[in-house]
């Protein structure tokens, strides 16, 4: 077993465990959508970046369509409804969840100008709306092409 080094960003062993255990992809909330997705006959690509040229990989992606997913945990990325600012270590969670929303905006921008339409979802959603949210914005997309 690795131990934390001295300058570890968690506050204590437990919390490192604790954060270290959170998943990048496959989340619940992800899962959730993708089967409604699948069940409604729509197919994709998962964790794969819908442009080669930028260094960032959506949650689902329908190619043809040019759409790409996120499924934004409201932690990670700042949720407007529902993040709590840590109390311990505050300054650091500032930082990075700041940095985290940059990074997003960042991605939008540049998937846009490519010519993608980016969709976003909360992972407090109900993931029978955002899997309808995004069956709408794919067959407009396709309905464009």
């Amino acid at each position: 077993m690795k131990r934390p080094s001295a300058a570890s960003w968690a506050s204590s062993p437990a919390v490192r465990n604790v954060m270290k255990a959170n998943v990048a992809k496959d989340t619940v909330p992800e899962l959730a959508i993708r089967r409604f997705l699948h069940a409604s006959g729509y197919r994709y690509r998962l964790h794969v970046r819908p442009d080669a040229k930028l260094n960032r990989r959506a949650d689902i992606v329908f190619r043809k369509a040019q759409v790409a997913v996120f499924v934004d945990g409201c932690f990670w990325h700042g949720c407007p409804l529902h993040f709590v600012e840590p109390k311990t270590n505050p300054e650091y969670w500032r930082s990075k969840i700041a940095r985290n929303r940059i990074r997003d905006e960042e991605t939008t921008k540049a998937l846009r100008k490519s010519g993608w339409k980016v969709v976003r979802v909360w992972e407090h959603q109900a993931p029978s709306a955002a899997a309808a949210r995004i069956r709408r914005v794919v067959d407009e997309k396709l309905s464009d092409v």
